[in-house]
């Protein structure tokens, strides 16, 4: 020990028997004796077989200071770039818990990622991206269904004035943004349509095609692309706001459950509050565009409706309904989890609303295009 004091900090690499890179560091590891930088380590771990995981060898080392915690942290960042993963067990006990201590300071996360400069790499990297985030949805909700089935046998834990609130903040609050969109697109498709069919002298059939594309798609889709904005990046925010203040540890460290306590009431008042949304939005869109069936192509408001009524099925509106609460579902998933996946900086609570919001969208519009094969399947 005495002579590894006097010696510099040096490193060596190696490749054991099961495919681990090991990083063996010998001498002192100090900011005055100076701390070498991990270009070796960077450079290993680009060239041959990727390695199965990253470990140390820390028999040779002698006094070390932050200038090694800064080195680990840059190893694990190189070995978490090309995916292989950091042993921190085969690091002293104290050396793991201030790398826990700096990883929680606020901004020391968010780092430059160097991207590949071929393309095939950059499309691998994505498509590993994106395989890691649908794992990372599905097992979210997994855990979702079965937090609702422990609130079905009575074993969940949540307060109820917290539920009341967010069903209201779901719902009535949700109102006016919902009245506006959906009128507006009523009115859009009405003018559009008339515009159309004015050439061959069919103006009634606007009638048909506002209830039927409100009723049966746009209603429940407008309204939840409305509510991923509004709602769901409210939650991401709430929830992430909370880890930042470390009330999310605190409920924790009380024995409650985080999906009960705060996922499982945002995803019922959801779940309850999107069929009635869905329902006032598909009267919005019919009414707006009946404002342009009656005043703008002179149609009677009896005759108007009575089409719309003819046109309209139970099965549109049922379809439609169905919809809602399935991407009512998709919204509150997205934003719950986007906000569980917070970073613990205010600059990673904003990131995780707009990732919320663009996720929530996303969701939608791929379990709307399976719906629509769905039901063309049934024919429905």
């Amino acid at each position: 020990m005495a002579e590894a004091a006097r010696t510099r900090g040096d490193i060596k690499l190696e490749r054991s028997g099961d495919g681990a890179l090991v990083v063996r560091l010998t001498g002192a590891w100090t900011l005055d004796t100076g701390v070498p930088p991990a270009a070796d380590v960077e450079r290993a771990l680009a060239t041959g077989p990727r390695p199965t995981r990253l470990a140390f060898d820390l028999a040779g080392l002698g006094p070390w200071d932050s200038g090694l915690i800064s080195f680990v942290i840059r190893t694990g960042e190189l070995a978490a770039d090309r995916r292989v993963p950091l042993d921190e067990a085969t690091l002293p006990d104290g050396l793991r818990r201030l790398l826990a201590l700096a990883r929680r300071v606020p901004g020391a996360q968010p780092r430059h990622v160097e991207r590949p400069s071929s393309w095939l790499a950059r499309v691998g990297l994505a498509a590993l991206d994106a395989w890691d985030e649908a794992r990372a949805m599905l097992g979210f909700l997994g855990e979702a269904t079965l937090a609702l089935g422990r609130f079905v046998r009575g074993q969940a834990r949540f307060r109820a004035r917290d539920f009341w609130l967010l069903v209201q903040q779901a719902g009535a609050d949700a109102l006016p943004i919902v009245t506006l969109i959906s009128f507006l697109v009523g009115t859009i498709f009405a003018f559009v349509g008339a515009v159309q069919l004015e050439r061959f002298g069919a103006t009634i059939y606007v009638a048909d095609l506002v209830g039927i594309a409100i009723v049966r798609e746009m209603g429940a889709v407008m309204t939840a692309i409305v509510m991923a904005g509004r709602t769901g990046a409210a939650y991401a925010a709430q929830l992430g706001t909370m880890k930042v203040t470390q009330e999310l540890d605190a409920l924790t460290t009380m024995g409650f459950s985080t999906l009960d306590f705060l996922v499982l009431p945002r995803m019922l008042a959801l779940c309850l509050m999107m069929p009635l949304l869905c329902l006032y939005a598909d009267a919005l869109g019919v009414l707006g565009g009946s404002l342009i069936g009656i005043g703008m192509l002179h149609l009677p408001a009896v005759t108007y409706f009575n089409q719309t009524f003819n046109a309209v099925t139970i099965s549109n509106l049922a379809g439609g309904v169905l919809k809602a609460s399935v991407y009512g579902v998709l919204v509150a998933i997205a934003g719950c989890l986007r906000g569980l996946q917070s970073g613990s900086s205010s600059s990673a609570v904003g990131d995780a609303a707009t990732s919320a919001v663009v996720t929530g969208i996303v969701a939608i519009i791929v379990a709307c295009g399976i719906f629509a094969v769905v039901f063309y399947i049934l024919g429905i």
